[in-house]
């Protein structure tokens, strides 16, 4: 039997997923002490993409909620993520920027780095790899899972050797974020990875999300073929869109036999801590799903069918969404068969909801990011790209250019220093080259501080206020607590 280790995803994929990447630094404080007794492997934390969301729209500092989390975990090795090429949105960003950010998150106490380009550049994987190394942290590039003519068996083979070849990897994920996987083919696919993986020396680790209820069978599966590292999150923050949850994850485990080396005996106070925020902040709980056909054709990521969905309610179309995922599929494959996944699940989406909102000619309308993609900027596509759809691509003045420069700008740290402020800290500069815009003065005006935040209904909180503020006509309210009496009237 085996012996498995747990990766935490509540605080970077679940919430992501269910959330938005809202969750504050605050509201994972009063639970920290929970899950940094349980003693997972890793605790996954927070990308740019979450950076970018707690200033735009939290008004809080990153960099000051990064270091109270890592204060309050003292025993987790806790990790971070990025893009090979891009850090922010979905554009393509400089190499000095990338290399920045990863030495700058090491400086607060990130020691584990997820590294994912799901174009499969495995030579670019590497060098991000490398400078992770360099920096002091322990980096994972990601394998991506996808149904398609061209990822085949093959395909595969020939990136997780490429990757392996490198000798940067402490580990390497296997990564399914549309939930399409079936059990079939996950034992082929993880046992010819981890056939690879083994010559190399190099750990495998699952990352699946159960958006088709399938990855609780996968983990078995993978832990059969020798996979000891499986990514789970909290009940309240899992399954659907997001991973399985830890506490079937591990019973499951034992019950077949394995070791699972966690403490699970404060997962009940972590889940009960998060369910009760997201009633608070009205986001939804995370609940098991039914498998879907529809969800494996169209292989979109959870979190894209919410953007899907609020951007036809923005223009009165929300009985398109059916026809939009359907020409999704077909959009896919005029694109060369990207992984869906960020950014290219993002691409593919917002073309297909273009081509079927704007009516008449398809790809009237190719978004700038599209045309980065087409011209090569974020690496090879891995099928062949549409002839019809490259030469529309090019008929564009800025399509042109973009396929005459051949790749995207490269400036220099010094040249960008230039541009922003040569006096800019290391932490200030990221924010401000990769939020641009107001977002950013708004957020040091506010000076949020990071404090302790507890649902209104848990059990160190005040149920009180949630009666009051539903009953309009209330005169007044008194609670009690301990010597203390507090009574408020209209």
């Amino acid at each position: 039997m085996a012996r498995v280790e747990i990766i935490d995803q509540s605080l970077r994929d679940g919430q992501q997923s269910y959330w938005g990447m809202r969750m504050r630094a605050g509201q994972i404080l009063p639970v920290a002490a929970a899950i940094d007794s349980a003693g997972y492997r890793v605790v996954d934390l927070t990308g740019s993409s979450i950076f970018e969301v707690m200033v735009r729209f939290r008004q809080e500092n990153p960099w000051k909620g990064l270091d109270a989390i890592r204060a309050a975990l003292p025993n987790s090795t806790l990790r971070a993520g990025t893009r090979t090429n891009g850090i922010v949105g979905m554009n393509v960003t400089p190499d000095s920027i990338v290399e920045l950010w990863i030495r700058t998150l090491a400086k607060h106490g990130i020691e584990s780095l997820w590294i994912f380009d799901c174009l499969h550049d495995a030579e670019n994987m590497i060098r991000v790899a490398k400078i992770a190394r360099d920096a002091g942290m322990a980096p994972s590039p990601q394998l991506n899972f996808s149904e398609s003519p061209v990822h085949t068996d093959e395909y595969y083979a020939d990136v997780i050797s490429r990757m392996i070849a490198g000798d940067a990897a402490e580990t390497i994920l296997l990564g399914d974020e549309a939930g399409v996987l079936g059990p079939e083919r996950a034992r082929h696919w993880i046992r010819l990875a981890q056939e690879r993986a083994a010559a190399g020396g190099t750990p495998l680790e699952m990352h699946f999300h159960n958006r088709t209820a399938m990855a609780n069978l996968n983990h078995i599966i993978g832990v059969e073929e020798g996979v000891a590292i499986v990514h789970s999150a909290i009940s309240t923050l899992a399954n659907g869109v997001s991973m399985p949850s830890t506490e079937v994850t591990v019973d499951n485990l034992r019950r077949l036999g394995h070791e699972v080396a966690v403490d699970d005996s404060r997962f009940a106070e972590v889940a009960e801590h998060f369910g009760g925020l997201a009633d608070d902040e009205g986001f939804a709980r995370g609940a098991p799903v039914e498998y879907s056909v529809a969800a494996i054709q169209q292989q979109f990521p959870g979190g894209m069918m919410g953007t899907l969905r609020e951007q036809l309610k923005q223009v009165g179309m929300q009985d398109r969404l059916p026809a939009v995922l359907e020409e999704a599929i077909r959009v896919r494959s005029e694109m060369g068969w990207p992984i869906m996944a960020t950014p290219f699940s993002q691409l593919v989406g917002i073309q297909a909801l273009l081509n079927v909102v704007q009516g008449g000619e398809r790809y009237a309308t190719i978004p700038d990011e599209n045309l980065m993609y087409l011209a090569g900027w974020y690496g090879t596509p891995p099928g062949e790209v549409d002839p019809e759809l490259l030469e529309r691509a090019a008929a564009t003045d800025r399509g042109r250019r973009m396929m005459d420069a051949g790749h995207a700008p490269q400036p220099t740290l010094k040249q960008i220093r230039a541009e922003y402020g040569e006096n800019l800290s290391d932490e200030e500069l990221l924010l401000r080259y990769l939020i641009p815009g107001e977002d950013v003065e708004i957020m040091y005006r506010a000076d949020n501080p990071i404090e302790p935040i507890l649902p209104l209904g848990g059990p160190e909180g005040l149920p009180w206020l949630k009666d009051l503020l539903r009953a309009s006509e209330a005169r007044g309210v008194s609670a009690t607590r301990g010597g203390v009496s507090v009574t408020l009237r209209r």
